[in-house]
């Protein structure tokens, strides 16, 4: 069968669809296929209760109506929730999946982000943590953790009198309850282990991944200071440090000496030395050059992907939450910094739906239905702070105290070759900030609207007392008055004193003041998210998130129900499909107008460009990967994330593809035929394949890069 979205059911008042591209285009094998896998809601006899894509759409409207007052109300919102659905607001894939599903699995969440507690530095609380973290993943989250907090290895226990095995072993405990939930509750698992770049651990997390097969349900990222990169570009020594607990202090340690002490900020003071500004007494153990330890971090990263690249100073100054929070961990995929027991709900917008005229010179985009689908889709998002099914109260407690949402967009590379312009050009930087500026103001004023309906978030009325860490990072508040000890509402705080609120008030200082005399219903509108599975399926394969395609024809690696390797399926990409269609079908895929580019054919900049454009108005973060060709120069790789840390970016991920090392989720053929693969017999002979080579091993085919990579990382037959 073949899903087909069908037309629009529109209040009266409601704007139409001009762009009929998108409900005529033929839906992609793959992307119906993994529909099915993901997102179609089945009952315990296996029986489809959403009979295509369409019917998934009308579940999800339905659900999130229902937290409207009134029936009214509800089936007003219905109708407007399923136009906007019909016109590419996309919720994210916890939501795709279990809204208006409770009858079937009422233990779900419909979100995708969380971030666990503070680890503390004892058994009791990691292993405490580690039961949270089952319980999360079990209803489908994902969740992130900073691992830093634990003290380094061999360091003395005295209620144990032993020496810990340091971070990296817990992480492993992790790793393994990670692998066995997913395993028993069908969705694989996504994590994501933080680590400060201050640690004495730091080059162990940081090597963590060269063992076959260690913390492959993670993604790692450093969390780098402001501190570190100047140390890296003055070339000076850095000081590897752990907090100093009050049990554990000698009094003729002297706290003053610099070269024995750090005082620093940390996720938690409990047990710990500290000083009037509510900082921590750090003991050094260990001073290494900060050129050596970035060398090695890059080599890391140039070989392996990971770890990823956090600029934590700069993530916390721009908070919007900057008063109450200390953000130390992000989601699996790092779109959304949060604080401990910090969840958010996602959503994109398809902007391929937006696009009139494509490939023509009259090319368009419609940017009066790009702001009424924002608008719906933002009220949308809000309601699922209703139907969260967090798995437990803190993480229910948080959500509901600030209401964060995290919505972005998908499709951005797709959209600007439709668009006629290239990505990274001036034109498309122009546009993609455009679209992100729009996005944020459309979100605010009904977040504003929303505040004067149903009330702000709850944090907006709260009263907080100024603390000498607020008055150091907001050194404004001391020029406008505010003292040590003063009570100041969340609003204020919030929409005057954070960066973020500030710069939409250079755009419309009419809504930046309303803001703060009336407080918003979310403190948090947006987020981009890498969207891999909803862009590839319901949208059929427009681009990830805020990337370019990553080729025009290519090799999704998929895990199929069954299969004892990862199976090989093939893809086109949207704009290809859209281009066949409207202008040449008969068009060869490697012979595309100059301006169908695809991610690795452009250069760093190129990516950090548009990155940065979109990061000026996100208020959270922006998962990206820069491509890279496997035989870009090292020394040019390393200025990747000098640039990207120069242009204003929270974070940075690169990708280069190592064959020896692992096996991407998207693979281009030529790459796969290129690529030798040596099996090692029982006999003690060998033999060498191509990467897409079949061959057949325990009574099953595969291809010999997926069936290599298996055996390597050990997953064979496990999924």
């Amino acid at each position: 069968m073949t899903a087909q979205l069908l037309a629009p059911v529109l209040p009266d008042s409601a704007p139409r669809n001009p762009n009929p591209l998108a409900d005529s285009l033929p839906l992609q094998v793959t992307s119906e296929e993994i529909w099915r896998q993901k997102y179609q809601l089945i009952d315990r006899h296996g029986e489809a209760v959403d009979k295509d894509m369409d019917a998934t759409l009308v579940r999800v409207a339905k659900a999130l109506s229902g937290a409207e007052k009134g029936r009214k109300k509800q089936e007003y919102w219905n109708q407007r929730f399923l136009w906007a659905l019909r016109q590419g607001a996309m919720p994210a894939g916890r939501i795709l999946s279990n809204a208006g599903a409770t009858e079937y699995k009422p233990s779900t969440s419909t979100i995708n982000c969380t971030v666990s507690g503070t680890i503390e530095d004892s058994m009791v609380d990691i292993l405490g943590k580690n039961l949270e973290a089952g319980l999360t993943l079990k209803a489908g989250c994902g969740i992130g953790y900073e691992f830093s907090t634990l003290r380094p290895k061999g360091a003395y226990v005295s209620g144990a009198g032993a020496h810990t095995s340091g971070p990296l072993s817990f992480m492993d405990v992790f790793d393994k309850m990670c692998f066995t939930v997913s395993s028993a509750g069908g969705r694989r698992g996504a994590q994501m282990a933080t680590f400060d770049i201050g640690h004495p651990d730091v080059e162990d997390f940081i090597r963590a991944k060269r063992e076959d097969g260690r913390l492959r349900q993670f993604n790692l990222s450093l969390l780098i200071s402001d501190a570190f990169m100047q140390a890296v570009k003055e070339d000076e020594d850095w000081p590897l440090a752990f907090p100093i607990s009050i049990k554990d202090y000698e009094d003729t340690l002297d706290l003053t000496d610099d070269s024995q002490v750090l005082w620093r900020d940390w996720p938690t003071t409990k047990g710990y030395v500290t000083n009037e500004a509510e900082q921590v007494a750090c003991r050094i153990t260990k001073v290494v050059r900060a050129q050596r330890l970035w060398n090695l971090i890059m080599s890391s990263t140039y070989d392996y992907a990971e770890p990823g690249f956090i600029l934590i100073d700069r993530v916390n100054q721009l908070n919007n939450n900057w008063f109450c929070e200390n953000i130390r961990a992000t989601n699996p995929c790092g779109e959304q910094p949060l604080p401990e027991y910090g969840s958010c709900l996602l959503g994109s917008v398809n902007l391929t739906r937006f696009v009139l005229q494509p490939f023509t010179p009259q090319a368009s985009f419609d940017w009066p239905n790009f702001k009424d689908v924002v608008a719906v889709f933002t009220r949308m998002l809000d309601n699922v702070v209703e139907n969260n099914g967090l798995a437990l109260p803190q993480q229910q407690a948080e959500l509901q105290r600030k209401r964060r949402h995290g919505m972005g967009f998908l499709g951005l590379g797709s959209a600007l070759t439709m668009l006629g312009m290239t990505y990274g050009d001036e034109a498309s930087i122009t546009f993609t900030e455009k679209v992100a500026q729009e996005l944020a103001l459309q979100g605010f004023r009904t977040g504003l609207d929303l505040a004067q309906e149903k009330g702000p978030a709850p944090i907006m009325d709260e009263h907080f007392e100024v603390t000498h860490a607020m008055l150091r990072r907001r050194p404004a508040m001391k020029d406008d008055g505010y003292q040590l000890g003063d009570k100041v509402l969340g609003r204020i705080l919030w929409g005057r004193y954070s960066e973020y609120l500030q710069q939409i008030g250079k755009v419309d200082e009419e809504l930046h003041q309303q803001l703060i005399d009336k407080g918003c219903r979310f403190t948090h509108h947006s987020s981009i998210a890498p969207t891999g599975t909803i862009a590839l399926s319901m949208g059929n394969n427009a681009s990830n998130g805020i990337e370019p395609s990553f080729a025009h024809h290519y090799l999704r690696n998929v895990i199929m129900p069954g299969k004892k390797t990862k199976h090989q399926v093939p893809v086109y990409s949207y704009e290809l499909l859209a281009y066949q269609q409207l202008i040449d079908a008969n068009v060869d895929p490697s012979h595309l107008p100059a301006h169908f580019v695809q991610a690795d054919q452009l250069a760093p900049k190129d990516h950090v460009a548009i990155q940065a454009a979109a990061q000026k108005w996100i208020d959270s973060s922006i998962s990206k990967t820069i491509n890279v060709a496997t035989e870009i120069d090292f020394e040019e790789f390393k200025n990747i994330y000098q640039l990207a840390s120069d242009s204003g970016l929270k974070g940075c991920t690169t990708f280069r593809f190592n064959p020896e090392v692992f096996q991407g989720v998207l693979v281009k053929p030529e790459e796969l035929s290129q690529t030798r693969y040596r099996f090692a017999m029982a006999d003690g002979s060998s033999v060498e394949l191509a990467g897409n080579e079949t061959v057949v091993y325990d009574g099953e085919e595969h291809t010999a890069a997926n069936l290599f990579d298996a055996l390597k990382e050990g997953y064979y037959g496990k999924h």
